[in-house]
């Protein structure tokens, strides 16, 4: 199965979101940086890009019922006091659906966004079709003005068949390397996969054609490049990094963006090691996954098995994700291995 229709839609889909989020990010100030009940940040650009991916989807598809498994929840937005900031989130989106010409026009409520929020209730499974939506991934590189990514992916019978992913930040050429020389025209990435169909990007602004893009063919371990997410530092990603020679510090990117980045060559080497007892959510790896996956990459946990999506909202995985080259996994185990053993870390 191709999937034509649904990345046609999943594509204008996450574009539409992307440039909700590039409007909010312009202005966003401190004090328009909510904290959900888990004390977690959240901003109008995380509730307005999830209300625009639901409407798009069900405008585009028309599904029997959307299945739609998602980050954000309404339960903070219909509490007294919230009026003002939903009112602004309504306008964001009713903007930018108005910007594409086929949506013109049509009428939107502050009802009608709770519900399209409201429709990434979902809990997905293995069985049937859900559509899997970070609407902002990497929050606290968005408010600092960094990397973050609107990431989007079709699960299918507990399989991962789509994936679209914006970076709006994202250099067009790389992302790893003096990226603070990308002028604004040069930054902004949109990536897509279909399984069995290989991977691509182009910019998130023009009519650039898509290109393919691979994962690096370098197999020297000394000149890999590593990539982490900006945390308290993991000291087992250094263990292992050392295990294999690698000169480099490691590069910190907030986001999927560090899939996107993998998928293009431009590291060879993500590594995601957690605190002990926190859960990996499936929307922060589906869409990176099969764009690396269909890349040529490989995406596992650290016993080398494939992440399994099909368990609902909550990644069924060992300790550990590991991104990286089909060359360099058997390398990566290893060091992986070995790392945990001195650390007293077990599968």
């Amino acid at each position: 199965m191709s999937y034509e229709k649904e990345l046609a839609a999943a594509k204008k889909a996450v574009s539409l979101a992307a440039c909700l989020s590039q409007e909010v990010q312009k202005t966003l100030l401190q004090s328009q940086v909510w904290k959900k009940s888990d004390r977690s940040p959240v901003t109008a650009a995380d509730y307005g890009s999830q209300a625009v991916v639901s409407l798009v989807l069900e405008r585009e598809l028309q599904p029997e019922k959307l299945s739609l498994v998602a980050e954000e929840e309404t339960g903070d937005l219909r509490k007294k006091g919230s009026e003002e900031f939903l009112e602004g989130i309504t306008k964001l989106v009713k903007d930018t659906l108005a910007s594409e010409e086929s949506y013109a026009g049509s009428p939107l409520s502050t009802d009608d966004v709770l519900n399209a929020i409201d429709c990434g209730k979902s809990e997905g499974g293995c069985s049937g079709c859900h559509w899997i939506l970070d609407p902002i991934d990497g929050t606290k590189g968005f408010v600092k003005g960094e990397q973050y990514a609107v990431g989007l992916a079709l699960l299918v019978e507990g399989k991962v068949v789509l994936g679209v992913m914006a970076c709006p930040n994202l250099p067009v050429a790389s992302a790893v390397g003096e990226t603070d020389k990308s002028s604004p025209e040069d930054v902004g990435c949109l990536f897509f996969a279909t399984t069995g169909s290989g991977t691509y990007v182009q910019p998130l602004k023009g009519n650039s054609p898509p290109q393919k893009v691979k994962v690096s063919s370098n197999e020297n371990l000394e000149e890999a490049k590593f990539l982490e997410s900006y945390h308290k530092p993991i000291l087992i990603h250094g263990t292992i990094a050392k295990k294999l020679g690698i000169k480099a510090l490691p590069v910190r990117i907030d986001s999927q963006a560090k899939y996107a980045a993998l998928s293009r060559g431009d590291a060879e080497i993500y590594l995601r090691f957690t605190l002990s007892g926190y859960r990996e959510c499936i929307w922060d790896h589906a869409p990176g996954s099969i764009i690396t996956i269909e890349a040529g990459g490989v995406v596992c946990d650290a016993a080398g098995k494939s992440l399994d999506f099909s368990k609902g909202k909550y990644l069924a995985h060992e300790t550990g994700i590991i991104v990286t080259t089909k060359k360099l996994k058997p390398w990566i185990l290893k060091a992986v291995r070995e790392s945990m053993e001195e650390e007293n870390l077990y599968f």
